[in-house]
């Protein structure tokens, strides 16, 4: 495992502007052991981020030696994908981050470099921003999250997504041609091509996180979110970011008590934020009838990636089916 050596906290100290940096715990090793990300104390750190700085977390990305093999989820299609998610990482957080703003909260990125074949980030603890606290107090903290994405795509609708994934989302077809390989539902498989026409061909699109998970949202104690993880961000319509959310923080029984309200709830969220001149009502009605066919499409992933996933229940089957009936 890749870890901050002297060479490396050495950059972060002097790229923050402090006289030494020392490593602190580790907050979580990156997927497939490709990097880890830690905590790291600067010693005499200058006013960085509003007030001086006394930690940053550094996301430091190597990919282990070997990593790539011919066959299977860890095959060289999957160490590239990884790479490039990485390197869009890079630049969401150099050319777009800068763009968001209290409602759609992000880390401030104080560095971003190429080291030891890999990348590096030296981002804002936010934590120590107050955002300290995670997805525990279930229906506050999914309402912040949900109005953190209306908030995000309200901001950068119409953004061309230039050095981003042109397709955001983690289970983006075009990337996932193993996955749709094994494929063992039929419908699915026969449908994943027109699925995919249908969201990417959306009139109104933006960039979508495509990872919005809640285990990548961070919290205060006023519940106002904030989120990291931006390596699957790119172009496309709201929804694939809210379906995938609600599936992630939500039961089969809570979903069919809940989501209704959530999307309900998302879309009052979005509609004040967006533009003056966008027509709302056509977007939201363009977007609501594409809610049933975003969680097709990523059923349609699970069906090859993990067939027997808790998610693949009968509110997912009942949203594929909505999916399916619309492509006629």
């Amino acid at each position: 495992m890749p870890t901050l050596d002297h060479a490396a906290l050495t950059w972060v100290a002097t790229t923050c502007g402090a006289h030494s940096a020392t490593a602190g715990e580790r907050i979580q090793s990156l997927w497939s052991g490709y990097g880890e990300i830690r905590r790291v104390r600067l010693h005499g750190a200058a006013a960085t981020v509003g007030s001086a700085v006394d930690t940053v977390v550094v996301k430091w990305v190597r990919p282990p030696a070997g990593a790539a093999h011919p066959r299977g989820w860890g095959s060289d299609r999957s160490h590239q994908r990884k790479l490039r998610s990485y390197a869009v990482e890079h630049r969401f957080y150099e050319y777009f981050a800068a763009q968001t703003h209290a409602a759609c909260r992000v880390p401030a990125c104080l560095g971003v470099a190429e080291r030891d074949h890999g990348q590096a980030f030296i981002l804002e603890d936010l934590d120590a921003a107050g955002f300290a606290r995670r997805f525990e107090d279930r229906p506050r903290q999914l309402a912040a999250a949900v109005a953190w994405l209306a908030h995000f795509h309200a901001t950068f609708l119409g953004t061309a997504p230039t050095g981003l994934w042109p397709e955001g989302a983690y289970w983006h077809l075009a990337t996932r041609p193993d996955e749709l390989a094994a494929t063992s539902d039929p419908r699915l498989k026969h449908a994943a091509a027109a699925l995919d026409a249908r969201l990417t061909g959306a009139r109104f699109r933006t960039l979508i996180h495509g990872d919005a998970k809640v285990d990548n949202f961070c919290f205060t104690a006023d519940h106002r979110a904030a989120a990291v993880d931006f390596q699957y961000v790119g172009g496309g319509c709201g929804v694939k970011d809210l379906a995938y959310l609600l599936g992630s923080a939500l039961t089969e029984p809570e979903l069919l008590a809940q989501a209704d309200g959530l999307v309900d709830a998302y879309f009052a969220e979005l509609r004040p934020a967006l533009p003056a001149a966008i027509d709302a009502d056509a977007l939201e009605a363009e977007w609501r009838a594409l809610y049933p066919v975003a969680w097709a499409d990523f059923a349609r992933f699970l069906a090859g990636w993990a067939p027997g996933h808790w998610k693949r229940h009968g509110y997912t089957a009942a949203q594929v089916d909505l999916a399916l009936r619309a492509l006629g």
